[in-house]
This record gives structure tokens, sequence and C-alpha cells, in this order.
């Protein structure tokens, strides 16, 4: 990989014009021919690709059931529905978009720097890979709680603690060995994880009684509970652009993975959520965490409450695995920016970014003292600040880069995709007023970390205590500036 220092390149984009209208010609990336980066590691295909975007959002209709217990069965299954419409859609459509304007490792972070400069780059960076990290100690928590039924010394006390780091060795171990062979377990795990739902589904048809379907008690409904629940299961489209870089063919693979994808995780939820509400009288104070596998055994018996168990559990570690490969691609891509020490932006043998997984396990083990629901929360605001960003990022390089190289393109104008977006931003602000006083009041500060770190990196880069670097290939939008489209007369070629 080949590197320039980052005061030669701010030099270099300052001075050399580029004419709007020209390709991005990133080495290695938009070639459909080619089938491995430059480090010579195969890349990512299309199916292994839909799989790992199906666990960076989903992973299977594990923890959905606390919809039920917040609102019924009806809102549960409107509230899905509403949200892959009003949320999940308008997402993965401005990750398809910016995805292929910009098909290299950073994803969101590389947009928002195009859009609105370093400093609101670093930020979303930040609470993007903080939120993941956050998102990421939860899985192997999950998966203990599923195992200590069997294991009940698992339930707490060193056992679990020294589980808790065996586990996350591991799956670090995976993440270190290639993102192909994440993407193909990715597979193996979703399909074992969404079959015995599937046939749950059909053992519980004959007992349908449509009526339950409709059962709604708008006073006693916990809002709170209800919105983080489909929040959480239907975000993160985007955190697949982070590894851009390491798909075949992004240009073409990543619109139609993120649309497939988008169908097989709406789909994982509703047919659960449809079969079983309607199978069986609705007692919501049971549809807590973990209650499908109350539902398969009181329909299929103990065989079918194990499948679905086991499913729960090795679902966790899909995504924790793809959870943790889209953290640090992303922190590689940061460093190849210039954004992070050029240290972030090595890679190991395997062609994997080795000081990104580390720091991304670090920080899992750091934060798995959280709980289950301040997690959740957690996670939320942080990526509800990071989202914000990436909208304002979006509208704002369709308004001044509107002739750039999009491969795939929202068929909206500029009009259309500010509508597209009020609804997800009403969301946001909705789920961030709804926190409880300690997440809002710990997101917060986490913020304001990131407010002083980024001029801290600054201090750090012109003192030369740490060596920053940007990749040479990679190309950078022009100043969009009025004074500066009247100067532009060469494209660069990078």
């Amino acid at each position: 990989m080949k590197l320039r220092s980052t005061a030669v390149t701010r030099a270099n984009s300052a001075s050399v014009p580029m004419d709007d209208r020209v390709d991005f010609k990133y080495d290695g990336v938009n070639d459909g021919e080619q089938r491995k980066g430059g480090h010579g590691i195969p890349k990512v295909s299309m199916v292994p690709l839909v799989f790992l975007i199906f666990y960076e959002v989903s992973g299977g209709p594990f923890g959905i059931e606390d919809s039920v217990k917040a609102a019924g069965p009806l809102l549960a299954i409107l509230g899905f529905l509403l949200f892959a419409f009003i949320w999940s859609v308008p997402e993965a459509l401005i990750t398809a978009e910016m995805g292929t304007m910009f098909p290299e490792n950073g994803g969101y972070v590389v947009w928002v720097s195009s859009a609105l400069g370093p400093f609101w780059a670093f930020q979303q960076g930040w609470a993007k890979w903080l939120s993941g990290v956050i998102d990421n100690a939860l899985y192997p928590v999950l998966f203990l709680d599923y195992v200590k039924s069997s294991v009940p010394a698992l339930g707490g006390g060193l056992p679990r603690t020294f589980a808790v780091l065996i586990l996350t060795v591991a799956l670090t171990y995976m993440n270190y060995r290639g993102l192909t062979i994440v993407g193909w377990v990715a597979v193996f795990l979703g399909v074992f994880s969404l079959l015995p739902f599937f046939v749950m589904g059909l053992i519980a048809i004959p007992q349908i009684e449509p009526s339950r379907w409709f059962e709604m008690d708008l006073d006693n409904v916990n809002w709170g509970l209800y919105l983080n629940t489909l929040f959480w299961n239907l975000n993160y489209w985007d955190s697949i652009s982070t590894l851009a870089g390491e798909v075949e063919n992004p240009k073409r693979t990543l619109p139609r993975a993120l649309s497939y994808a988008l169908v097989l995780v709406v789909v994982g939820y509703l047919y659960p959520l449809i079969t079983c509400t309607a199978a069986l009288p609705v007692v919501r104070e049971s549809w807590t965490d973990g209650y499908f596998s109350d539902v398969a055994k009181i329909l299929g018996g103990f065989w079918l409450h194990s499948w679905i168990q086991a499913a729960a559990a090795l679902s966790n570690m899909g995504n924790f695995v793809t959870e943790m490969s889209s953290d640090s691609y992303q922190l590689l891509g940061m460093a190849e920016r210039g954004m992070l020490p050029e240290f972030f932006a090595k890679r190991s043998r395997h062609g994997t970014p080795l000081i990104g997984i580390l720091f991304s396990a670090l920080g899992v083990v750091l934060l798995s003292w959280m709980s289950f629901q301040e997690i959740i929360a957690a996670e939320n605001y942080l990526y509800c600040f990071g989202m914000i960003l990436e909208f304002i990022a979006f509208i704002k390089l369709r308004i001044t880069h509107p002739s750039t190289s999009r491969p795939f393109r929202i068929p909206l104008g500029t009009v259309g995709t500010v509508v597209m977006i009020i609804p997800p931003t009403i969301l946001i602000v909705v789920v961030m007023a709804l926190a409880s006083f300690k997440v809002m009041a710990v997101s917060i500060l986490a913020v304001l970390v990131g407010f002083a770190l980024q001029p801290g990196l600054v201090y750090v880069e012109k003192k030369r205590w740490l060596r920053f670097s940007v990749r040479e290939d990679l190309p950078t939008l022009p100043d969009s500036s009025p004074v500066a489209a009247e100067e532009e007369t060469t494209p660069l070629v990078v």
C-alpha cells in the first residue's frame, strides 16, 4: 500500500483542480474483473456480502420479542413493517448510493469528510465506532445467557467473566484470519439460525387464529422499549460501507446485496411474529428476550426448543464477527485517509486490519459490564448522532456535487431525497428524547471526548509524535465553492 504524508496530500488537493464530472478512479476497487485487492486477498462476493449485511443489521428474530411485550402483537407487526419502510429502506438506499460513489474502506466517515470536512468526519467515525463496539459487547453476554440453562456456572461470577474473555479472543481470532472466512461463516450461521423459525412457522399455521393479531391496548404501551427494540433491530444498514473496499465489484454488488438483505431481514422478523402471535394466546409479560424458544417447545417439542436455543447462541457469534469486521475496517479506512495514525492501516498477513481488530476487541471487553437495556439505549443514542451527520452529508453532496459519478443513484431529486429522510430524522429525535438521563449523560460525554480527541490528534501530527499518511490512490472531491468552480479547467488524474 502506497502512502503519502497528509501535509503533501492537503497541499496537492488544494492546488490541483478536478472537474466535478470526472469518474473517481479507485485502483483495485472499481475494476469489476479484479477479484483480489492490492493486498492479494480474495474479495467478498455476493452471497457472503448479503449475510454480512444480514448480521450487521439483524442475525435473526432473536430479541424482537420485547416489541410484543411493549405494545402487543398488532403494534409489533405494524411497527416492523412501518419502520422497515421509513427507516431501513432510506438508510439502505443512501448506503447504496454513497457506497458506490465512495467504494473504499471507511464508508460513512469518507462521506462526511467529503461533505463536512475532517473534524465532523472524525466525530462520525468516533460515534459510530463506539456505538458498534458497545453493540458488540452485548453478544458474548447474550450467548452465555442462552447456554447458562445448560451450564448454570456461566450465570455469573468469575466463570462468566472468563467465558466472556475466551469467547472474545476466539471470535477476534476469526476476524484476524480474514473477511472471506467471516463472510462464509455468516452464510452458514444465517441459514442455521433461520431454518428453525421456518419450521416453527409451518407447525404453527394450522393453529393460527387471526383475531389474536388485532390485540392492542394503547393505554398500556411502553413506548421507550417499543421504539428502542424496533430501532435496534432495523438499523446499521450503513455499517457494510466501512468495508466496501474489500467487496468484489462494489458498484454492482453492493446495491444488490443491500436489497436482498433487506428482504431477508424484514421477512425474517415478520414471519415468526405473524405465525407465533396468532398460534398461541398472547400473554404480553411472557414475551421477553428468548421467548421464541418457549413457543417452539409448546408448538414443536423439546427438539425444536433446543434447535432455536442453539441457533440463538450461534447467531450471537455471527453478529459479533460481522460487527467487529465493520468496526475494524472503519478504523483502517480512517487511517488511510489520514484521520488516525498510520499504524491503524497496517494489515496482517491475512489482509485484515490488525490494530483495528485489537482496539475493537479491547473496547468489547471494557464495555461488557453494561446491562442489556443500557447497551441498546447507549448504542442507539450514539448511532443517532452519527446518522444525523450522515444525512447532512448525503444531502450536501447531492447539492454541491450533483454530477459526480454515482453508479447507483436513488431515483429522486434533491427535494425528493430531503422528503425521504424527514421521517427517519423525526424518529432519531424521538429515540434520543426517550433516552434516560443516565444514557443521555454518558452518550453526550462520549461525544465531547470525540470533540477533544480530533484536535488532539491534529496536534500529535503537527508535533510528529506519530506518523499520519494518506493512501495515494484515493481521490478527493473538488472544492465546490463558486471561486473554485470558475478555476476548474483540468481534471485530476489519480
